[in-house]
């Protein structure tokens, strides 16, 4: 399985005059590759504890254990390495349960043995999401959205899954919030 290539990461701050520097630049130092479906990746870009966001020169956020979910109030950019079904389709539902404990959130996998994707989950979180590399399919309960390059996936709550279907690897750029179900969407997903 090939590998996508390596990306940049820039982050801005302020010197000691207030003017606007360059904090940080250079490869994401904290990527995850998950031990449970071999082929993903999660490079934490940045994050935010609160809304608004503290700007601030503080220390890197992303320097921790990794977190599917943004913290209350808070804010996640990562890029995920997707890899093909071929990988995917290989994992169990121990390894699936296994994947979303990796990421700090195993109650998050839906997935069941008669589920549409075995990596099926759900989070309250709303999630922008934008096809970088590849083609991935957006599996959903009831359909399902073939996704290419540059197309933007605006996930509000909903229980989902990435399917890429295709044997090249894809990669996807996410941005998370913290979400509240409303009252009639709070609960197990049908």
């Amino acid at each position: 399985m090939q590998q996508l290539p390596g990306f940049k990461r820039v982050v801005t701050g302020h010197d000691a005059q207030g003017q606007a520097v360059v904090a940080l630049s250079g490869p994401t130092p904290n990527s995850f590759p998950l031990k449970a479906v071999p082929g993903t990746v999660f490079h934490e870009i940045w994050n935010s504890g609160a809304s608004p966001a503290v700007l601030d020169n503080g220390e890197d956020p992303t320097r921790k254990p990794l977190q599917l979910s943004p913290a209350p109030l808070g804010s996640v950019i990562r890029v995920v390495d997707i890899p093909p079904d071929s990988v995917q389709n290989q994992v169990s539902a121990e390894d699936a349960a296994a994947a979303f404990a990796e990421i700090g959130q195993a109650h998050a996998g839906t997935g069941q043995a008669d589920s549409k994707h075995k990596l099926m989950h759900r989070t309250e979180t709303l999630d922008y999401g934008v096809v970088t590399e590849g083609e991935v399919w957006l599996v959903l309960d009831g359909e399902e959205v073939h996704l290419k390059r540059g197309d933007i996936v605006v996930q509000r709550g909903t229980n989902h899954a990435w399917s890429n279907r295709t044997e090249q690897m894809a990669r996807m750029l996410f941005v998370l919030l913290d979400g509240r179900f409303a009252p009639e969407l709070q609960g197990e997903p049908a």
